[in-house]
């Protein structure tokens, strides 16, 4: 992940998709990133999540942030499949934003098909190794 840019201070306004994941970090807009990303509408942060554990309300604040320009998250998981609290799950219904749990390549993905269909998606991305 030495090529491109890296991302600058945890955070790049706008929407891009997805070049490439793996050895612990992400490609996008020529940017690339170690470590976990949330890809929102309103840009791509740095997360900081390791692994599925570390996902909370805390973590997930900034999703909730989004508003109606969000419709459905993409969460993922890393290489596994984990189950969702339902704790949690309550609080995307609240909010009226879809969630579809998976790992983290199947997530990015589907990302970036519907972010070419231009819909109101993000991603939540546990790096892989």
């Amino acid at each position: 992940m030495s090529e491109g840019r890296r991302l600058h201070d945890g955070f790049v306004p706008g929407r891009y998709p997805i070049d490439a994941y793996g050895n612990g970090g992400f490609r996008f807009a020529d940017m690339s990133h170690r470590g976990s990303i949330l890809v929102l509408p309103s840009g791509v942060r740095a997360w900081p999540v390791v692994s599925f554990e570390d996902v909370n309300d805390e973590t997930l604040a900034p999703i909730f942030g989004e508003g109606d320009a969000l419709e459905l998250l993409l969460l993922g998981t890393g290489l596994d499949v984990a189950a969702f609290p339902e704790r949690l799950r309550a609080r995307f219904r609240e909010a009226r934003i879809g969630l579809d749990v998976m790992q983290t390549g199947a997530a990015a993905r589907t990302y970036n098909i519907l972010l070419a269909e231009n819909r109101k998606v993000g991603a939540a991305l546990i790096a892989v190794p």
